[in-house]
């Protein structure tokens, strides 16, 4: 399957798919810098590896975006929060997702390390997840809430899957979403747009890593 986007054209693409949801998104925020944290979702190598049967292609072309969005939150002191989407060898926490999906990222593997280039550091959380949501049965909700998090960035794979789950969930608990058009990815176009619209017109705030970085450094 051909991507539906590069890192080359990501940008290009991002203005278009904004254009395209705009009469729905029109909840602009500002972002509360001190009350906010970057959670970046599933960007593992079980996911990004080209030869994975799993390859997202969307999820490759964000990685140059993702990494500054990264290195922006460190540097203004806020927390950067992974997730990875892992179940055991013996599938004992599939449940109907091993019905579902042909393959699985088993849990304590190379493929289900977030790749290098954004790789948590050691004190940075990483939360273990087994369904789309990082909010279902994990300890994600605890943890924002020890931290006073009451605005959360959302950017990773796959747009239409753990990262709408996930704003989703986390508008249901009163978290002021931004989730970002320029960094998360899927594997068709039409899934990434349908998500996009749907976020911007009952969940989230749609917006690009720029804008998120230009916010952070005004702080």
């Amino acid at each position: 399957m051909e991507a539906y986007v590069t890192s080359e054209n990501l940008e290009s693409r991002a203005l278009s798919w904004l254009d395209r949801i705009a009469a729905f998104n029109t909840h602009k925020m500002e972002l509360q810098i001190n009350r906010s944290a970057l959670l970046v979702v599933d960007m593992q190598r079980f996911f990004l590896d080209e030869k994975s049967p799993t390859f997202t292609c969307g999820g490759a072309a964000i990685v140059p975006n993702l990494k500054k969005l990264v290195s922006a939150f460190r540097d203004a002191s806020r927390p950067v929060i992974y997730t990875k989407h892992v179940h055991h060898p013996k599938f004992i926490d599939a449940g109907i997702m091993k019905w579902w999906w042909e393959g699985a990222c088993l849990e304590c593997t190379p493929e289900s390390e977030v790749i290098d280039e954004i790789a948590p550091l050691p004190d940075e959380k990483v939360v273990l997840k087994h369904r789309y949501s990082a909010f279902y049965n994990t300890d994600l909700e605890i943890i924002l809430r020890c931290m006073k998090i009451e605005d959360l960035v959302v950017a990773g794979i796959m747009t239409n899957l753990c990262c709408e789950s996930t704003a989703r969930d986390a508008y249901f608990r009163d978290y002021r979403v931004f989730f970002l058009a320029d960094c998360t990815g899927t594997i068709t176009e039409d899934m990434h747009l349908a998500s996009l619209l749907n976020l911007s017109f009952g969940f989230a705030n749609i917006c690009t890593t720029d804008s998120i970085i230009n916010m952070l450094d005004k702080g």
